[in-house]
């Protein structure tokens, strides 16, 4: 096992070198791009590790997640956790992997069970927990009822049944003298839909993936009970194409798993064998989503808005601007923009590790949203946390000297109890997490003047 984490240390792989970098090429070109990653659209080659040919060592960039390779797995590990002068241990892994799952959780576009998130059995493995939380999450709900919707059924029947297709029946049956049979378009109730095709589809991805026999018994438990579905090839665009009427809304978290899976993970056969199975997520995308997730269901007094487009740097709308968080309190707006990195790291920096362009980008935002309570959001790291608020006035000469505040802070979202303590068998993620929630929902309470 490899750990790396963003941007940091470097470590030796002994194995098909050139071989890995072959295929992490292969996955960038296949992978679903996110709007953070426009800039990066046109870029062919990976950017998920840096690899360093004189000394076959491996280096991460901006993903976070799990990569398997033959029998090497590869952690990608966000650099917030980063601790030079501590070893990571089997328990350091994960209590980090059990952070991004936290942060997961909140995620807006993604629905994580919150009955019962436990780790179950799995351990060292960020990619089996996700795979656990889908698989037992999804056989509980199907051994309950099968998802079954109308989808219209072209079929030779002995009654007229829903609508006559009269140009087949004429080409098909009359011409061939098989006039007793005639050719249907109607509505059935089926179990064999598109939503139970996802469903199928990344079960089995999954369990050639999965080296669990806990995971491996549910995936087959799946796969068992949608024996009568078609197999069939779909992607993430298929899911969000699924909609349910209130009846069935306990299956809209099935499908946001499924579209998590599609969207961030990619396998590869080679001569029928599963080569690499990759589940890769940027880390600054994660945060944000994290954050606004946060802000919306814990905190009902701020009313958050994400990315909004509709606004403009220039008048003929080539430049957008999309600022991460347009939150509202009771008697005040603000700006908000979270920024995946570490500050106040050095005290000798008068400008506390906060960049120039950063502030630049703040600056327009304030004009443009005419908003002047302008607030950046940093995480914590596993070294640095300081409640200190940071603050820098800018005066607007263009509009008769109007200052626009902008205030930076650091967020607390790192438990470092959980870091250390090893997982337990069952144990509840908001259990391991109820502490910090509530400091952080303080936090943030206190940014926003609530």
């Amino acid at each position: 096992m490899i750990n790396l984490f963003e941007y940091r240390n470097k470590e030796a792989f002994k194995g098909d070198f050139e071989g890995l970098e072959v295929f992490l090429d292969d996955i960038w070109n296949k992978r679903e791009r996110l709007i953070s990653e426009e800039e990066e659209v046109n870029t062919e080659v990976q950017r998920f590790i840096q690899f360093i040919h004189k000394t076959n060592e491996l280096k991460s960039n901006k993903y976070v997640g799990v990569i398997h390779y033959d029998d090497k797995r590869i952690n990608l590990l966000p650099k917030i956790f980063y601790d030079g002068s501590a070893t990571c241990n089997d328990t350091r892994v994960e209590g980090i992997q059990k952070h991004i799952l936290w942060y997961l959780s909140y995620c807006r576009k993604l629905k994580f069970p919150n009955y019962q998130s436990t780790m179950g059995s799995m351990k060292n493995d960020f990619f089996e927990v996700i795979i656990y939380l889908f698989a037992k999450y999804t056989r509980e709900l199907l051994n309950n009822a099968i998802y079954q919707q109308y989808e219209e059924i072209n079929r030779e029947v002995h009654n007229i049944k829903g609508r006559l297709n009269t140009s087949r029946y004429i080409n098909e049956n009359l011409s061939r003298g098989r006039w007793h049979k005639v050719n249907c378009d109607y509505d059935a109730f089926v179990v064999d839909n598109k939503f139970n095709r996802i469903i199928k589809y990344v079960a089995n991805l999954l369990f050639h993936a999965s080296k669990n026999h806990e995971n491996k018994r549910f995936l087959r438990e799946i796969l068992f009970l949608l024996d009568e579905v078609t197999d069939e090839v779909v992607s993430s665009s298929d899911c969000k194409r699924i909609t349910f009427n209130p009846m069935f809304g306990d299956f809209e978290t099935v499908r946001d798993y499924c579209q998590l899976f599609l969207e961030n993970s990619i396998s590869i056969n080679y001569k029928n064998e599963l080569k690499l199975f990759a589940f890769l997520l940027p880390m600054e995308y994660l945060l944000e989503d994290f954050i606004f997730g946060f802000i919306d269901k814990e905190i009902g007094t701020l009313k958050a808005k994400a990315q909004n487009s509709s606004t403009y740097l220039d008048e003929s709308k080539t430049f957008g601007l999309r600022p991460d968080l347009c939150i509202a309190s009771s008697n005040k707006e603000f700006i908000a923009d979270t920024k995946y990195k570490i500050i106040y790291s050095e005290s000798v920096d008068a400008k506390r590790g906060i960049s120039q362009a950063d502030l630049y980008q703040m600056v327009a935002y304030a004009i443009r949203f005419n908003v002047p309570d302008i607030v950046l959001l940093y995480p914590n790291t596993i070294n640095d946390y300081s409640k200190e608020e940071h603050q820098l006035k800018v005066l607007d000469r263009l509009a008769d000297g109007r200052s626009i505040n902008i205030r930076t802070f650091q967020l607390p979202i790192i438990n470092y109890e959980v870091l250390d303590t090893p997982v337990k068998n069952d144990v509840d993620l908001e259990e391991c997490f109820y502490n910090i929630k509530d400091e952080l929902k303080v936090r943030l309470e206190e940014i926003f003047e609530v």
